[in-house]
């Protein structure tokens, strides 16, 4: 214990918590003492100060849960809770989750392991965890009325197995998991390789983080659980960008990134100045003769992807979802497209009933980040975040992978906007431009047309009222 308590002091920012009520000073004194973790900052990595060692991963803006060792088992506390999730600089929400956050701490473990996991329920409803993808005994898998009783509220359960096999994993819960899930509990899992794997490599940075969205009304606190397609908030571990941390890492590295996606659609995960390789998925490690080069790679739901690079090309490489309507905040989707329309009189007609009414995507939505409109308390503004050129126009699944040659090994520190090279920006030209070269002839068509119309017609398209799901 003295180890993991000088892990907490130097932690910092991790607190111990109080179980709940319930739970007598006999169980607690059988229980690891339960850590919770409030800010929504990325942790260090937890080096491990007994058990086999291992490289440990960082947990993009989130942390890794301590253990102890008890006769050779490696003994976690999860503690189901409502929680506070800081999703950008001044927006919260009031989410489920565990130990503190949503998502819960990442646990992590090494292939051969014995884990013992206590996970006490403070929820307002029953609960249980199932451990996504791993072989466990079946009476292990966390399946509320299939192969366990479910975890009523105030009472904590033990699960208990052998890590099987290396890999990349999620725990979430399989009771009420409409529910649960959409108020934001699951965490990461990950583990690790105990002798030289064939199809592991060793990497010097090793990132995780899940894919989770919300929705959320403007000036809300509380997701609405019954959504099905129609979210408005994308999410990297339950933050939104500009609230997701960079990705840091020293020119050369090599880096890994693994991904779990927990949303209800698949994201095309894409990267840029970069090549990679999908090393990794939730059924295990794939070997490197099936492996091709890819700057995407799709992430469909309930799957792990594990991807890996040589991050050679210093500079500020956006990191997103290639969903475009991924990449906003509290976005509508029933918000009319305007673009082209000249509506400035009635505008000056709806300003003088309505003084703050603000004409909307007349040019494109890019207007929406330059617009100082007045928004609910405890709203995130739609596209935001400021780059060194001005504003990014982004949210939601958004992130950088800052590359730098004289970031330091084991340096996660953010080090700034990249200073570019002289001559390598681009910029306004100032000469005389040619006529561009424009298609003057169109192909012939592959048969003869038939019952075309006498003149030509334009057809004008509406986009039907409804959302069709992602």
């Amino acid at each position: 214990m003295n180890n993991r308590r000088n892990f907490l002091s130097g932690a910092g920012a991790i607190t111990t918590a109080v179980l709940a009520a319930s739970v007598s000073k006999v169980a607690m004194a059988a229980l690891p003492e339960p850590v919770t973790q409030t800010k929504p900052d990325t942790m260090a990595p937890l080096v491990p100060a007994n058990g086999r060692p291992y490289n440990p991963v960082v947990t993009l803006n989130g942390w890794t849960l301590p253990w102890r060792m008890r006769n050779g088992v490696k003994e976690f506390h999860l503690v189901a809770e409502p929680v506070v999730r800081e999703m950008a600089p001044g927006f919260k929400a009031h989410l489920w989750g565990y130990n503190g956050q949503s998502p819960g701490p990442t646990i992590e473990v090494v292939e051969g392991d014995r884990v013992r996991i206590f996970v006490t329920n403070k929820l307002p409803e029953h609960t249980s965890v199932h451990w996504h993808g791993q072989r466990v005994p079946n009476g292990m898998d966390g399946v509320s009325g299939l192969t366990q009783k479910s975890i009523q509220p105030g009472k904590t359960f033990v699960y208990e197995f052998v890590a099987r096999r290396p890999g990349t994993f999620m725990y979430h819960p399989h009771a009420d998991e409409m529910t649960q899930m959409a108020m934001g509990m699951m965490g990461f899992w990950v583990t690790h390789p105990k002798d030289k794997h064939p199809h592991i490599d060793t990497v010097d940075r090793d990132f995780v983080f899940l894919l989770n969205a919300y929705d959320i009304d403007p000036g809300a606190y509380t997701p609405k659980i019954m959504t099905m397609l129609d979210f408005n908030l994308w999410s990297w571990n339950s933050r939104v960008f500009p609230g997701i941390d960079s990705l840091n890492v020293r020119q050369g590295d090599k880096v890994r990134i693994r991904i779990g996606n927990l949303t209800m659609t698949n994201h095309p995960i894409h990267l840029h100045g970069h090549e990679f390789t999908v090393t990794g998925t939730d059924g295990g490690a794939v070997p490197k003769s099936a492996r091709w080069p890819e700057v995407t790679t799709d992430v469909a739901v309930g799957q792990m992807r594990q991807v890996e690079f040589v991050a050679d090309e210093e500079g500020d490489w956006a990191f997103h979802c290639h969903k475009s309507h991924h990449t906003m905040n509290a976005m509508g989707h029933e918000v009319p497209t305007m673009i082209g329309v000249d509506h400035r009189k009635v505008a000056r007609q709806i300003t003088s009933l309505i003084p703050d009414y603000m004409v909307m995507g007349e040019r494109g939505m890019a207007d929406m980040s330059e617009m100082e409109m007045p928004l609910p308390d405890n709203t995130a503004p739609m596209m935001s975040g400021e780059g060194p050129f001005g504003s990014v126009e982004m949210g939601g699944m958004f992130s950088v992978l800052k590359v730098r040659r004289n970031q330091k090994p084991g340096d996660y520190s953010n080090p700034g906007w990249f200073k570019h090279p002289h001559g390598t920006v681009a910029s306004e030209f100032a000469g005389e431009v040619a006529e561009p070269s424009r298609l003057q002839a169109q192909g012939k068509a592959a048969m003869p047309a038939m019952n075309m119309p006498k003149q030509d017609v334009e057809v004008q398209v509406r986009k039907p009222i409804g959302h069709a799901g992602h």
